[in-house]
C-alpha cells in the first residue's frame, strides 16, 4: 500500500481531504496534516486515514511524521510563507519525495522537481471548456499539451454516419464514444452518430486539423482543403481556345462557390492572349503571371501553401502529365480536371462504388460540391462478389442524403461501369485522389477498379478528391 502525506489548510484543503476519502481506490493510505480533527470527517476508513493537528512549518514535528517512506507529499496551503517553509522542511528530510503542490499565487520557483498546480489555470481551462465550439483538452492525464481532445460531433458535421474503419487514421485515433451518457468502444463497424462525443488521441498539431474536419458543416466546401481556387495555365501547352474555355469555366465555379480565384498563367508566348484574360476578370479573380522561363513545378506546391488553395483547376492535358498529377497528390488538394466539354450545363454528379472503401472517405466532399453547385447525386453500384463494403457505403451514403436533404440515386449494373458510363453525354465523375492514380499502365490494362481505370472516363470533368484530411 502506497502511503500519501497531504498537508493542507483552509477551504480548498478541506474540499481536497473530503474528494480524497470518497475516491474508490483501496491501494493508498493517507496521513493527512491539518489544522482540524479528523471528527470533522464523516466515512473515511481509519486503517487508511491517519490525522495529525499540528504547524507544518515546525521542522521537528513534521520530522516524526516523515520517518515513514512516502510516495509523494501533496500540498494545498493557502499562506505561501508557510508553503515554502513547509517545502523546505520535507525538503530536509526527504530530498528526492515527489512534492505535488496548489499555487494560488502563479508562483515562479527556482525548484523544478516541484509539480505546482496553478489555480489560475485550472480555472481558466474551465471556464474555456463551457464556451461552445472550443476543443476539450485532457489536462490532468497525459501530458497536458493537447494530445487528449473531445469533440462532439455536430449534426451536420463530415463525420456523420461514417464508420470508424471508413476514417483514416494517420498519428491519431478515435479511442472513445460517449452516447447517450454511455460509453462505446470504437470498431470498424462502429458508425458516428450526430451529437455523439469522441475522444480523439494523437499528436496535438493534427488534432486541431482534425477537430476543424469535424466542425466542418455542409456549405464550406472548398474548406477544410483550402479557402481559394486556382487554375493553372501552361501557354506552351494549351491551345487558345482550350485555355479560353478554362477560363469561362473557372470563373463560372467561382461565381458559383462564391470563392476567390487565382488563375496562374506560366510561359506567356502570346501578349494579345494574356490581355484577353486579363479583360475576362471578374470580382474575386486575380491573375498572375510568370515571366520566368525556367518554371519549376514545385512552384504549385508553394502556391498551394500560400495561398491556402482548396481547389485545383487544370486542363485534361495537364493532369495527364505525370509529374504534375503527383505534385498535386503530394499537395493533398482536391483537382477539377476540367475536359473539353460544357460545364455551365451539367446537371449529374456521379460516383463509381470500387473494390476499397475510399469513396465514404470523399463522401461529405461529394454532398457538398452537388449541393453547391446544384447536381444531382448518382451511384453506381456496379454488382460484384464483394458486397459488404458497398452495402455500407450505400448506407453511408443514404444516411447522408437524410441529414443533407439531398436525394441521392443508386444505379446497379453488371455492366462495366466505365462502358455504362461512356455511354452519357455530360457529367462529373467524383473519385478518390490516392495512389492508384500512378499506377503502371500494363498493369491497368488488367484492371477491374474504376478508380485505376480513371483515365478511360479522361474525356469528361473529374473531380479527384483526397481520401486524407
Amino acid at each position: 500500500m502506497k502511503k500519501i502525506l497531504i498537508v493542507s489548510d483552509g477551504v480548498i484543503g478541506r474540499h481536497f481531504i473530503q474528494r480524497v476519502i470518497g475516491t474508490y481506490t483501496s491501494e493508498n493510505s493517507y496521513y493527512i496534516i491539518h489544522p482540524e480533527t479528523e471528527e470533522s470527517y464523516a466515512g473515511y476508513n481509519p486503517a487508511r486515514f491517519k490525522f495529525f493537528n499540528f504547524d507544518p512549518t515546525s521542522y521537528y514535528k513534521i520530522a516524526n511524521v516523515l520517518q515513514m517512506d512516502f510516495t509523494q507529499a501533496m500540498l494545498a496551503i493557502e499562506n505561501p510563507i508557510e508553503l515554502e517553509q513547509t517545502i523546505k522542511n520535507i525538503r530536509l528530510l526527504k530530498p528526492n519525495i515527489r512534492i505535488i503542490a496548489l499555487d494560488l499565487w502563479n508562483t515562479k520557483s527556482a525548484d523544478n522537481s516541484i509539480e505546482w498546480v496553478n489555480m489560475q489555470q485550472v480555472l481558466t481551462l474551465n471556464l474555456i471548456d463551457s464556451l461552445p465550439n472550443i476543443p476539450v483538452l485532457a489536462q490532468n492525464i497525459g501530458l497536458g499539451h493537447g494530445e487528449i481532445m473531445e469533440v462532439l460531433v455536430p449534426f451536420g458535421s463530415s463525420f456523420v454516419y461514417r464508420h470508424i474503419g471508413s476514417i483514416e487514421q494517420n498519428n491519431w485515433k478515435i479511442a472513445a464514444i460517449y452516447r447517450n451518457r454511455q460509453l462505446i468502444l470504437p470498431s470498424d463497424q462502429k458508425m458516428i452518430q450526430p451529437n455523439d462525443l469522441l475522444v480523439l488521441v494523437g499528436e496535438p498539431s493534427v488534432l486541431k486539423s482534425i477537430y476543424r474536419a469535424i466542425k466542418r458543416e455542409l456549405g464550406q466546401f472548398p474548406a477544410p482543403f483550402g479557402s481559394k481556387l486556382y487554375l493553372y495555365i501552361d501557354m506552351a501547352y494549351e491551345k487558345p481556345k482550350i485555355m479560353f474555355e478554362l477560363v469561362r469555366r473557372s470563373m463560372y465555379i467561382q461565381r458559383k462557390l462564391k470563392k476567390p480565384l487565382l488563375i496562374k498563367i506560366v510561359n506567356p508566348s502570346n501578349i494579345e492572349n494574356l490581355q484577353q484574360i486579363k479583360s475576362c476578370a471578374q470580382e474575386g479573380v486575380e491573375i498572375e503571371i510568370v515571366y520566368d522561363v525556367n518554371v519549376d513545378e514545385e512552384m504549385i506546391l508553394g502556391d498551394i501553401k500560400k495561398h491556402h488553395i482548396g481547389l485545383f483547376l487544370v486542363s485534361q492535358s495537364l493532369f495527364a502529365r505525370h509529374s504534375l498529377r503527383k505534385k498535386l497528390y503530394k499537395g493533398n488538394v482536391p483537382v477539377l480536371k476540367l475536359a473539353n466539354r460544357s460545364f455551365s450545363t451539367l446537371k449529374q454528379s456521379v460516383v463509381t462504388l470500387g473494390e476499397d472503401n475510399y469513396v465514404e472517405h470523399i463522401s461529405t466532399t461529394v454532398f457538398d460540391v452537388a449541393s453547391q453547385l446544384g447536381f444531382n447525386l448518382e451511384l453506381i453500384d456496379y454488382v460484384t462478389d464483394e458486397r459488404d463494403n458497398i452495402m455500407q457505403t450505400i448506407e453511408h451514403f443514404n444516411n447522408l442524403s437524410t441529414i443533407f436533404s439531398k436525394s441521392i440515386h443508386v444505379v446497379k449494373t453488371e455492366e462495366n461501369p466505365i462502358r455504362f458510363l461512356q455511354e452519357r453525354e455530360n457529367f462529373l465523375q467524383c473519385l478518390p485522389f490516392t495512389e492508384k492514380m500512378f499506377e503502371n499502365p500494363l498493369k491497368r490494362f488488367f484492371a477491374t477498379d474504376p478508380d485505376i481505370l480513371y483515365t478511360k472516363l479522361d474525356s469528361y470533368h473529374q473531380l479527384f478528391i483526397p481520401t486524407q484530411i
